[in-house]
């Protein structure tokens, strides 16, 4: 039978959150630990998903709380991918911002990853009517 997932806004140990983020290759962010924990601590609503205690999944949103909500990550282990963890995540952060004006994310081109957030409402800001222009300033 398979562990349950439970979900909590209690935020997950520094070693956990480097194992997750590691765990999926977002390695860009575990090379500095304490910028990670500070992003993690600095976000407006963080949700983590846990299998037998294990952390299996992480989304994090920054916003202000009236026109822009930000979904700065959404990672779940590859282990549990396409079981639902991650549109567990979503959709209670998309409860949390519902009265938000903007929700708004940046992801890989991954068609799989359009797909996955057209199917919740998303749409991608080259299709969106009336047109719209994003833009992204990165460092590396």
């Amino acid at each position: 039978m398979n562990a349950q997932i439970e979900f909590s806004e209690r935020l997950p140990e520094l070693t956990e959150l480097l194992d997750l983020y590691d765990s999926v290759g977002w390695s860009a962010y575990t090379r500095d630990p304490a910028r990670l924990m500070a992003s993690i601590e600095g976000s407006s609503f963080v949700l983590v998903a846990r299998k037998s205690r294990e952390l299996v999944g992480l989304i994090r949103v920054i916003s202000d709380g009236y026109t822009i909500a930000y979904v700065q990550d959404i990672l779940v282990r590859a282990a549990d991918q396409n079981s639902g963890v991650g549109s567990r995540m979503l959709r209670r952060a998309l409860e949390r911002y519902g009265h938000v004006r903007q929700i708004v994310l940046l992801t890989d081109t991954e068609e799989s990853q359009r797909a996955f957030y057209e199917r919740r409402g998303f749409t991608e800001v080259r299709d969106h009517n009336p047109e719209l222009r994003s833009f992204v300033r990165m460092l590396r």
